[in-house]
């Protein structure tokens, strides 16, 4: 077989394998820890702190973000998920905060996974770019949350 050149697989990008790299110590950090209150402060000290880490304009809409989930929908549990702030219901996320900074996007990005209850006719949107938080937004965000766990 002759090789083209343009059939090549290039394999993961350097970001995606270190928010895989991520991930993995996440689920083993999870799998130390020891009661089931001591996880959740953890866990949400792991997020604050990653938001805490993030790039002046990511850190400010992130921080906003987390105010709104926990406030709007307190059933869901803070945790990091392949190194992004993120909200789970049971153990399975719901929603996350995606920096810009983290895979060089033009946009930070406000995603819910399959879990959450958007479903809107035979199309919705399961992800949102985010240019910054105003209140306006926080009310948005709020909303869905909130539907997101009805």
């Amino acid at each position: 077989m002759s090789d083209t050149g343009s059939s090549a697989h290039e394999g993961f990008s350097a970001d995606e394998r270190a928010a895989m790299k991520d991930h993995a110590q996440e689920l083993k950090k999870a799998a130390r820890r020891g009661s089931r209150a001591d996880k959740a402060a953890e866990a949400e000290r792991d997020v604050l702190a990653k938001i805490a880490e993030m790039q002046d304009s990511d850190r400010i809409m992130a921080e906003r973000v987390h105010a709104v989930v926990t406030a709007s929908a307190p059933v869901l549990a803070p945790k990091l998920w392949y190194g992004m702030p993120a909200y789970a219901l049971d153990g399975k996320v719901v929603c996350f905060f995606q920096s810009a900074e983290k895979f060089k996007a033009r946009y930070a990005t406000l995603g819910f996974s399959d879990q959450a209850k958007l479903d809107e006719g035979t199309m919705w949107a399961a992800g949102f770019a985010l240019t910054e938080v105003t209140a306006e937004v926080e009310a948005r965000i709020g909303a869905l949350v909130k539907q997101a766990v009805s």
